[in-house]
């Protein structure tokens, strides 16, 4: 059915910060975002490849955590379509049109698991800096590639996004229970990479983060040396090491406010219509890092609020099976 209303990839995410001043020091002067657009509430990010208006939406509140998830359509056509298909989901939607800066007709919903989102086809186009090499700077920031949400339904939330939305598996993370598998992690893609979003166990609705992509491998370990000597040796959370998962040569951090990105570079093309997807063991000692080095304890237990449309905190649900592999702790 997902192919009917044709979605594109993810396109941006809006993040809450409670110091726009600090969040721009953190952001463009130092990680190497490019600004769009600013008032006395947002900053309107992009990254250098970026064509369209924004990619990381920053707004001022009280509270940290994620507001919302955009995802590009490819036809205004498509867009209605989906509103009605939806609709006969049992969805509750509403639309709205310029509320957004940058962004046209907007259709906005709370997926099954919790998480606010939007669909939309028209978005303002900027002046392209991929070849404004003057302005490089840091990981030299290129565009969004991905987020990641947590939810207690991995199961049901993976196979919703596919059967619904018209998502594809490229990779998934198992335990086995009674011969059977059970799915921790799931890679899913729209653009022909390695994923758009990816979906991982635990209590939520959370959001674990976004992942922003670097130019190069080269560039992170560069961000990463600029990061310690502007004073964020604390904010970098995770890394430089390469992912098992997906291949790519990642970077984790933490903003101001706790919020986390990704630095990511490095994954595959995919594009074969036989594709099969790659399947991982839990307990795989190359799954969490190429290298064999293991994920930090607060990466896995720590993660952002997902905030309603009317900026309300999601209630969370626990996990019915445990959210940290037993093997974590020992």
């Amino acid at each position: 059915m997902g192919e009917v209303f044709n979605i594109l990839r993810t396109h941006h995410v809006e993040y809450r910060v409670t110091d726009l001043e600090k969040a721009y020091r953190f952001y463009v002067e130092a990680v190497g975002f490019t600004v769009t657009d600013q008032d006395d509430r947002h900053l309107f990010l992009r990254g250098l490849e970026d064509r369209t208006h924004h990619n990381l939406v920053l707004t001022r509140a009280d509270t940290p955590g994620v507001a919302h998830v955009g995802f590009r359509m490819a036809s205004s056509e498509g867009l209605e379509a989906l509103a009605d298909y939806l609709v006969k989901l049992g969805l509750h939607t509403h639309w709205v049109d310029g509320e957004e800066p940058g962004i046209g007709k907007a259709l906005r919903t709370i997926d099954p698991f919790g998480f606010p989102i939007e669909f939309f086809y028209q978005v303002d186009s900027v002046p392209w800096m991929l070849q404004h090499f003057d302005r490089y700077q840091g990981a030299e920031v290129m565009r969004l590639d991905h987020v990641n949400y947590i939810t207690p339904h991995i199961q049901d939330a993976a196979e919703w996004y596919q059967s619904h939305l018209g998502f594809r598996l490229s990779e998934y993370t198992v335990s086995v229970d009674n011969g059977r598998d059970r799915i921790w992690g799931a890679w899913l893609h729209r653009k022909q990479t390695s994923h758009d979003v990816a979906i991982s166990n635990g209590h939520g609705p959370r959001f674990h983060h976004a992942s922003f992509i670097a130019s190069s491998k080269d560039k992170i370990l560069d961000v990463a040396d600029r990061l310690a000597a502007m004073g964020y040796v604390d904010n970098m959370e995770r890394g430089p090491g390469r992912h098992g998962t997906t291949n790519a040569f990642f970077l984790y951090l933490r903003d101001p406010d706790g919020n986390r990105i990704e630095l990511f570079t490095g994954d595959y093309l995919l594009i074969d219509p036989d594709w099969q997807p790659i399947r991982w063991d839990l307990n795989h000692p190359q799954r969490q890092t190429f290298w064999g080095a293991p994920a930090p304890k607060r990466w896995f237990d720590e993660a952002m609020v997902a905030y309603d449309w009317s900026g309300r905190p999601q209630p969370t649900e626990a996990p019915t099976l445990p959210d940290r592999p037993a093997f974590l702790d020992d």
